[in-house]
């Protein structure tokens, strides 16, 4: 699937935007700042720090590829705090603390495989969701 460098719309490869008419490309048109929105989507998990950067600076903050990207890293990392504290929590109570010493691996795991996920889709020019996060990206982004 493509998405349309106008609006952000995701439309069939090389169709045209029903909202505005523009011809659907994959995000990979280079941006005033230098990268092309596949590199600065996949930038933005790299931390908080290029997400926050790339919503706060002026080429970047106007294309709604990137800017789903940036919210979706932010909105992943404050859900994956949550999860870390709740299980710190867990692991100091008497006779379910042995369960998060399997458990923190696994999690750990999980995490990693994700962001990875989240890293490639984003380089290959992919608005690819998480189930919840990514409908609060989605929301902000086209905001």
């Amino acid at each position: 699937m493509a998405f349309c460098p106008t609006c952000g719309t995701q439309i069939a490869d090389g169709a045209t935007c029903p909202k505005c008419a523009g011809v659907g490309q994959v995000a990979s048109a280079p941006s005033a700042g230098g990268l092309t929105d596949n590199v600065a989507g996949a930038l933005a998990y790299v931390t908080i720090i290029p997400a926050i950067v790339f919503l706060v600076l002026e080429p970047f903050n106007k294309n709604r590829f990137i800017r789903f990207h940036a919210f979706q890293c932010l909105f992943f990392a404050i859900a994956w705090t949550v999860l870390w504290i709740g299980l710190a929590f867990i692991s100091h109570i008497p006779f379910l603390g042995w369960a998060t010493v399997l458990l923190w691996p696994l999690f750990s795991l999980a995490g990693f495989v994700i962001w990875l996920i989240l890293v490639l889709k984003a380089y290959q020019g992919q608005m690819f969701k998480l189930p919840v996060i990514g409908d609060m990206a989605e929301q902000q982004a086209g905001a």
